[in-house]
């Protein structure tokens, strides 16, 4: 269920929210969906958790990695 409620905000971040849509009336649907990211990342935070990206991941694992890839190549028979 959607409630009208009302918010103020400065000329210029109203001014690139317009320009940033192709319809003025997707204003509250941009709105909605920004504030969700935002809770939802500062629930994270205050876990102390965040998301990793792929890169960090992999980065994070590394040396693990690279020491499991030796490994298995240590198996391998020379044709």
């Amino acid at each position: 269920m959607k409630v009208t409620t009302s918010i103020t905000l400065s000329e210029n971040v109203l001014k690139e929210v317009d320009d940033f849509l192709d319809y003025p009336e997707d204003r509250s649907t941009l709105i909605e969906q920004a504030i969700r990211e935002y809770i939802e990342r500062q629930k994270g935070s205050s876990r102390g958790l965040r998301a990793l990206t792929d890169l960090e991941l992999i980065n994070n694992s590394a040396e693990d990695l690279n020491k499991e890839a030796e490994d298995i190549l240590s198996y391998q028979v020379a044709i």
